[in-house]
């Protein structure tokens, strides 16, 4: 039943909000974290890019079910951005995954049946004051604080982007999400399609992440910091392809 993983029909929700982060790390460090088949989509031949997205759902169901079908979830991930070179010669940028957690056993249980994503429960807690909203997790010792505020938002200290335009190259998450299977040396491609995809920048006042740290990277920085509100999205049924 292991096909069943393959994301066997297409999937769609609507975020109601997605906030990511990006931080910047030197190349060498990634390499061994990302399968055989696919390159680190690299910043001036020296940064990799890991992006913590934090996804709160609304409706999500196989698309063409009705909406009260649908449940909503809180979605955390952990993705590499990476390239990959397909069988028709095209070059895909997209994400490999870290790791996955959500809100509710309910998606775990459903996502790990018909994803590789490898979900997990933990708490989330969102917490809103008057100038900042905090993001909070006891059980995966994680903690965001992110300001609100109108005025012009500079990028994050030692960032190594020129300018927001710049950075937005990088704001996940990206078209395609990739899975492989070593042994059978197979690439399973999810392609997600976007409707009016303006990412807005974001404050961040602090953050500390356990899993971040877990991976020992060094002379790691935050690049930038996005946000979505209010848009569907839909992720396309699998495709799977031999790499070689």
């Amino acid at each position: 039943m292991n096909f069943l993983k393959n994301h066997p029909f297409a999937v769609e929700a609507f975020f109601e909000s997605s906030l990511v982060l990006t931080f910047a790390v030197p190349k060498e460090q990634l390499e061994n974290l990302i399968p055989e088949c696919l390159v680190l989509d690299t910043f001036q031949g020296k940064w990799a890019f890991i992006a913590i997205a934090m996804v709160q759902t609304k409706d999500l169901r196989p698309k063409g079910l009705p909406k009260f079908m649908g449940n909503d979830f809180f979605l955390i991930g952990y993705r590499i951005f990476v390239r990959y070179k397909n069988k028709a010669g095209k070059n895909l940028r997209g994400l490999y995954i870290l790791k996955s957690e959500t809100n509710k056993k309910k998606m775990e249980i459903v996502g790990n049946i018909f994803t590789h994503y490898n979900y997990t429960t933990t708490d989330i807690n969102q917490i809103e004051k008057p100038n900042t909203t905090e993001i909070n997790s006891i059980k995966s010792n994680f903690k965001i604080s992110v300001e609100k505020t109108d005025a012009e938002i500079a990028l994050p200290e030692n960032s190594p982007f020129a300018d927001w335009k710049e950075a937005r190259r990088f704001a996940g998450p990206l078209p395609f999400t990739f899975t492989y299977n070593e042994n059978t040396k197979e690439v399973l491609v999810i392609e997600g399609v976007r409707e009016n995809w303006t990412p807005a920048p974001v404050k961040i006042i602090d953050f500390h992440f356990e899993f971040l740290d877990s991976l020992n990277l060094q002379n790691s920085c935050l690049a930038n910091a996005f946000v979505i509100k209010n848009i569907p999205y839909y992720w396309k049924k699998g495709k799977t392809e031999r790499w070689k």
